[in-house]
């Protein structure tokens, strides 16, 4: 996993994923939202269920659910 880095500017944003059980979980959302264009870090963490994204600018919720949904999980919403 890369370090956060922030940039000024960006956005971070945590969303709340439901059905995160393992590191292979965290990979895989983390791998499907690094894919939205404008983000530039991803950090899924099972235990806690959350997911923390930081972009150039706001994203649309939709297609982070969409990309959470790619991965086989749920969005909540945002923390």
């Amino acid at each position: 996993m890369s370090a956060q880095t922030e940039t000024p500017g960006s956005v971070t944003t945590v969303y709340k994923v439901s059905g995160m059980s393992c590191g292979h979980c965290e990979g895989s959302v983390s791998s499907e939202i690094s894919e939205i264009p404008g983000v530039s870090s991803v950090k899924a963490v099972a235990s806690s269920g959350e997911v923390t994204v930081v972009s150039a600018a706001p994203l649309d919720e939709e297609a982070v659910r969409a990309a959470v949904d790619e991965a086989g999980y749920e969005l909540v919403g945002k923390a």
